[in-house]
């Protein structure tokens, strides 16, 4: 059969993921948005459905002191013995932590916080212990991936943090994972950084803190050094193997919005590759090392991706799909299979702490369209395309004295400019939004009483990562300013899945 690359499509990064050996579950950071640490769950790898978030609760997640692309970095899932562990950062709040449960489809245990300092922890059970593996400075000072034996259910540590692989040279080696497969131990980590550069290396050793030997050809994934290629910044990967003993990988890249246009917007996404094992048990990934938009491979059945897919308030949930920024005020929110009433709690989508009337779902694709009805009194509620608080486009039903008109909003860092201002008819009954989405501009326009005006365009690069920063992707966004009182129904994104 063949599949398409991502697998996972939109603003879901450093997968991890696991087994209990009937099906397979992966988790991806979320970084400010609230709830978080995304949790998917899928019987072959290809088709993947969310099935709700990791934190859910403020205890599990404080969020106050998140800035954009702070919060939740990089969580590893694991199971073992009937007990799935999550282990992850909250960069803005209590460093590294883990949580557990017995139901992957309940709640997670309160917090188990760690004594031990870095990003990017994981954990792996082998030998009737459990190994903490994350990064940092070792005994001599140097970039390293550390390692100690702890108790997960109180993150007691049992054993001295220690230093066991520097890796491969590379800057930023962060994302470590260790795994024992047979008889010997494989440390895999990312080096470049989660940009063009990224890549996945590895090494292996006979005793779980080494001394590791390095893959004499890694990086073992990268897509580096392909040029005008749509898949770049392959890196940051963890390791499972199926029913069959298939090993796979799942790992983030990013799609350019076009072959020479060295944008991104939909966010670091979850792409899937086979790994092969030889003889001297040293392992090779996808294409000569490198990841590819369609795969081909005889390790699965024959399974049909949609060529579209349609998302509405009917078949998404408030606080799955549908996120907050930082913890929100839940009184805010009416929600129904068919709308949902937002109310302004004074603060702004310009905020950059707090937590303002605005939930969002992820762009996923370059192509889709959204369209979405809107009622509202008060100065402003609308639809935005949001990266962060100074890069979002926004087209808004607006109040003032003199009666009620739409607007076209463009954010781009400093500059925040009114494009396009429409006059609203006193007896107008019926409001609608459309965004026409494509890999080099957003199309806007309003539909008022069914009459449709042109909003005009505007380019995607400006809400990329290249322009914007950070480590999020857009997301579609609705939101009521100050005070006002908005109603929004009859949302539907349809998108496309494009290669």
């Amino acid at each position: 059969m063949k599949y398409r690359n991502p697998v996972i499509p939109g603003f879901f990064p450093d997968p991890s993921i696991c087994t209990d050996g009937k099906k397979f579950y992966l988790v991806t950071s979320t970084f400010q948005y609230f709830p978080g640490v995304a949790l998917f769950e899928s019987e072959n790898l290809i088709e993947w459905k969310q099935i709700g978030n990791v934190l859910t609760r403020k205890e599990q997640l404080p969020l106050d002191n998140a800035t954009h692309s702070a919060g939740i970095f990089a969580p590893v899932i694991r199971y073992n013995e009937g007990r799935f562990y999550m282990i992850t950062t909250n960069v803005s709040d209590g460093g590294n932590f883990l949580v557990y449960t017995d139901d992957i489809y309940g709640e997670w245990s309160d917090p188990v916080w760690l004594n031990v300092g870095g990003i990017d922890p994981s954990l792996c059970f082998a030998d009737g212990k459990c190994y903490f593996t994350g990064n940092g400075h070792d005994e001599e000072g140097y970039q390293s991936v550390l390692q100690c034996e702890i108790v997960p259910e109180t993150g007691e540590m049992l054993t001295p943090l220690k230093g066991v692989w520097r890796g491969n040279g590379g800057r930023y080696l962060e994302g470590p994972h260790l795994y024992k497969i047979g008889d010997e131990y494989y440390l895999m980590a990312a080096e470049g950084g989660t940009e063009y550069g990224h890549m996945t290396i590895y090494a292996r050793s006979k005793k779980p803190y080494g001394p590791f030997e390095g893959y004499p050809k890694n990086p073992v994934l990268t897509n580096r050094n392909l040029g005008g290629y749509l898949i770049q910044g392959c890196g940051h990967a963890d390791l499972v193997q199926d029913k069959n003993g298939n090993w796979w990988m799942v790992h983030l890249a990013f799609r350019q919005t076009g072959r020479w246009m060295m944008h991104h917007i939909t966010g670091r996404e979850t792409y899937l590759m086979p790994v092969n094992f030889d003889e001297n048990g040293w392992f090779t990934v996808g294409e000569n090392g490198t990841t590819a938009l369609e795969v081909e491979t005889d390790r699965l059945p024959d399974i049909k991706q949609p060529d579209e897919v349609v998302r509405t308030f009917a078949n998404t949930t408030p606080g799955v799909e549908w996120v907050y920024q930082r913890n929100p005020h839940p009184e805010c929110y009416e929600w129904s299979d068919r709308s949902v009433r937002i109310t302004g709690n004074g603060g702004s989508i310009n905020d950059a702490l707090g937590s303002s009337s605005f939930t969002a779902i992820r762009q996923e694709q370059m192509d889709e369209d959204v369209t979405c009805r809107l009622s509202a009194n008060g100065p402003e509620a609308g639809v935005t395309l949001y990266m962060d608080e100074e890069h979002h486009y926004d087209v808004a039903l607006c109040e003032d004295e003199n009666g009620k008109y739409v607007i076209k909003r463009l954010c781009i860092g400093d500059v925040k400019h009114v494009a396009e201002r429409i006059a609203v008819p006193a007896d107008a009954k019926d409001i609608m939004f459309k965004i026409h989405m494509e890999p080099m501009l957003y199309h806007f326009s309003v539909l008022i009483d069914q009459k449709e005006t042109d909003l005009g365009s505007a380019q995607t690069r400006y809400l990329s990562t290249e322009v914007a920063s950070g480590f999020t992707g857009v997301m579609i966004g609705l939101y009521a300013e100050k005070d006002t009182q908005a109603t929004f129904y009859d949302f539907e994104a349809i998108r496309k899945e494009n290669l």
